[in-house]
């Protein structure tokens, strides 16, 4: 564990010229007192984000020794001084916060030449400050050890993570603001339990029993997440059954075959009841294991067919949103403007590898995050009734088995739209601080499909207001 007190980690950033040739100067200052931990970045590269003013950096946070976590952060484009910082992370796991970045609601997109990139008006960083950050080692440009196998290790990292950043000089001034948790997918997963380990963190903190920075979130947002695979996987039959707007996607023997192997002895049910009944045992890995797969194959599989399992709209020939940034983050001198020192890898296997090993999928986040609620945490959980990965009727079930005070308030709720000049946008359901959110022909990654929308309820949930029409 890094205790802040002993971090004393100095920082300074390289400054480049948009479009210049040399490798950009880095210097790397590392704590006095702990080994191999460090923040080293290059200030202001110019790429993607070329709004005159705008502050950016991108570099590593060195946890340990051959530990490098990958970061980029935009400051906001409106009264940086005071406006929040919002933390974005995608899923997978191993799969890298560039998604976001460039696919859903970064400053820019990659045009599809793969060499150029255009300003997004409805960036996020239009109002807060914004960072992107790889995790665990070994997605996108972090790289060396990793020892991440679970959503729990992941969140114990993390946490270092910010404890290197929190105590620097460069990000010091973002302790006290608003700290907004953004996720989608397997964030489901992320989101519960890192904002859960960061209050313990905080609770050990304020009883003197550990030193460190305390990281205190504001408000927390995850979009078609994986939260609760018994619920979830059932809502593939009952998705492809009927997807409400969009009808059945699936025929009736695939459908029986389906059913069948939910609820029948030995099936997709029972396993993962049993993953659920073995907690932290021993022998929970190979049974989580187990069961995930078994549900994979017989439920999630067939329930997508020859669609896009993100988008049920498309079929995985040309899928929307395009991957354009590829190219441009595999371009060399662009991997030298920003600092990056290895492969990006959007997708990676061996992080994703080390969670299979332990049926991490498999395992449920529902009672954390049904104890955040209750805590009166702001909550947006918000989906895109397109996708058919972490589709909305599962995040809803979800939601509506969670444990808290407001439990029978959300279930009794009618859905209403929300318009934005009199379009509708979204169907939600507001309970004091909690709020689900269905959003119209909108894919997995919603803000790609729906980015005014997306924005306007960042806005909302940042102002920490209910969602509601304007």
């Amino acid at each position: 564990m890094l205790f802040s007190a002993l971090l004393q980690v100095l920082v300074l950033g390289a400054s480049i010229l948009v479009h210049s040739n040399p490798l950009p100067q880095k210097h790397t200052f590392s704590s006095q007192t702990l080994e191999d931990v460090s923040l080293r970045f290059v200030n202001n590269s110019g790429i993607c984000e070329t709004t005159p003013g705008v502050h950016q950096m991108s570099g590593y946070v060195d946890i340990g020794t051959n530990m490098s976590i990958w970061f980029w952060f935009f400051a906001s484009r409106t009264s940086p001084e005071t406006a929040p910082f919002t933390l974005w992370i995608n899923g997978g796991p191993g799969c890298a916060s560039e998604i976001g970045l460039f696919q859903e609601h970064g400053p820019c997109t990659v045009n599809a030449d793969g060499n150029s990139t255009t300003l997004n008006p409805n960036s996020w960083n239009s109002v807060s400050n914004m960072i992107y950050i790889d995790q665990p080692i070994g997605t996108g440009f972090s790289f060396g050890t990793d020892t991440v196998n679970s959503t729990e290790s992941a969140a114990v990292q993390f946490w270092q993570v910010f404890q290197i950043l929190f105590e620097s000089g460069e990000f010091s001034q973002y302790q006290s603001r608003e700290f907004i948790f953004t996720t989608e997918s397997y964030g489901g997963h992320y989101g519960p339990s890192f904002v859960t380990y960061f209050d313990q963190q905080n609770a050990a903190i304020a009883a003197g029993t550990l030193t460190g920075v305390p990281i205190v979130v504001s408000a927390m947002m995850i979009n078609n997440g994986w939260y609760d695979p018994l619920i979830q996987n059932l809502a593939y039959l009952t998705f492809a059954t009927d997807a409400p707007g969009y009808g059945r996607l699936q025929s009736d023997a695939v459908l029986q075959k389906m059913n069948t192997t939910f609820f029948e002895a030995g099936g997709c049910m029972e396993q993962e009841q049993a993953c659920y009944d073995a907690g932290s045992s021993a022998a929970s890995n190979a049974i989580c294991m187990k069961a995930d797969n078994f549900c994979i194959d017989n439920l999630f599989i067939p329930a997508v067919g020859n669609r896009d399992s993100d988008d049920l709209r498309q079929n995985s020939s040309a899928p929307f949103p395009p991957e354009f940034y590829l190219k441009y983050l595999a371009n060399p001198s662009i991997k030298a403007a920003i600092g990056a020192e290895s492969t990006y890898s959007e997708c990676a296997n061996a992080p994703d590898r080390l969670f299979e090993t332990t049926g991490d999928d498999a395992r449920t986040w529902l009672p954390q995050l049904g104890a955040l609620a209750n805590s009166t945490l702001k909550i947006l959980i918000w989906a895109g009734d397109a996708d058919i990965n972490c589709n909305w009727l599962g995040g809803h079930a979800s939601v509506l088995a969670m444990e808290w005070y407001g439990k029978q308030r959300l279930a009794d709720a009618v859905f209403a739209n929300m318009t934005i000049n009199g379009a509708a946008v979204a169907a939600i359901k507001n309970v004091d601080n909690f709020t689900f959110a269905r959003v119209y022909e909108a894919g997995h990654e919603v803000p790609a499909f729906q980015p005014v929308a997306a924005l306007e309820i960042f806005k909302q949930v940042i102002a920490m207001e209910q969602l509601h029409s304007v």
